[in-house]
């Protein structure tokens, strides 16, 4: 439940912040007249990612039990591909985004209603269907014949949209590039768990092979229906009899990944002026749009 309820918390708050960060620019700089456009954006983007979701688990329902296997896998492993990719683009972007957004809601803004539509849509549009996709996924790996993992997505979501608020509001101040930094690293270590589970339905499929081959089997020490052995699966997607390709496929990916996350980004004088020339740049960038 803690890794469903880690996913909903650090994407629905992306989604926030974003959210935050263009309804204070219109209402900072007097444009509250475009806000209507705005939340018509933002709305048909939350629809779209449900309706998404709605498609993955009910759609799937009518598939044969190795088409099932062989879709549950396919999604899995590009779900944590995107979450892969968003992590590290969120890391290295975050302290940017404010700018970024403030850009492009300018030039929509002289383009008219269409566009405030559009630029709504897109900036939460894909956060929204990024986080359908690997909720869906992590849902489904973690699944343990009750509604505790969809639970934890739901409160991870309420909890991000209260942050959000208080945000917006000025209650809150958040390091964005610690936050981010710490619970993408988490999030990796889920993504392992989904990618090795989406490799075990891949081979259920016939797809891939080796679903005899168990690297080790645990169960008798670690209960799959013990509480301890839910909670593992429920955080890290934890299976006590793997196969050695998902041991192998596990390791591969989270090792390398999570060195590279967590690696310093850089150092030395050339590295200090250059993030020097680009906090001056968003401060006059800042005070521009002031």
């Amino acid at each position: 439940m803690f890794g469903n309820y880690l996913i909903g918390l650090r994407e629905g708050l992306e989604a926030s912040l974003v959210v935050c960060i263009l309804i204070a620019y219109l209402v900072k700089t007097g444009r509250r007249d475009a806000l209507r456009p705005i939340w018509i954006g933002i709305g048909v983007a939350v629809a779209v990612a449900l309706a998404f979701g709605a498609g993955l688990t009910f759609g799937s329902q009518e598939l044969t039990f190795e088409a099932q296997e062989l879709l549950g896998g396919s999604l899995s492993i590009l779900a944590v591909v995107l979450v892969t990719w968003m992590v590290f683009w969120m890391r290295r972007t975050a302290r940017h985004l404010k700018t970024e957004l403030h850009g492009k809601l300018d030039a929509a803004l002289q383009m008219g209603t269409g566009a405030l539509v559009a630029t709504a849509f897109l900036a939460v549009g894909r956060e929204g269907l990024e986080t359908a996709l690997f909720v869906w996924a992590s849902v489904r790996a973690s699944s343990d014949g009750t509604h505790a993992p969809l639970v934890g997505v739901i409160l991870g979501l309420l909890t991000a949209v209260f942050l959000g608020w208080l945000f917006y509001r000025g209650a809150l101040k958040i390091n964005l590039a610690k936050f981010f930094t710490w619970t993408g690293g988490m999030l990796v270590v889920v993504a392992a768990g989904v990618l090795a589970y989406g490799v075990h339905d891949l081979q259920e499929a016939a797809f891939l092979g080796g679903l005899a081959d168990k690297a080790f089997d645990i169960s008798a020490t670690i209960p799959p229906d013990s509480w301890y052995g839910t909670l593992l699966k429920g955080v890290f997607n934890f299976q006590p009899d793997p196969t050695v390709l998902q041991v192998t496929v596990w390791a591969a990916y989270l090792i390398p990944t999570l060195a590279v996350f967590l690696a310093p980004v850089g150092s030395g004088p050339s590295k200090r002026v250059a993030e020097q020339k680009a906090a001056e740049s968003d401060e006059k960038a800042g005070a521009t749009g002031a």
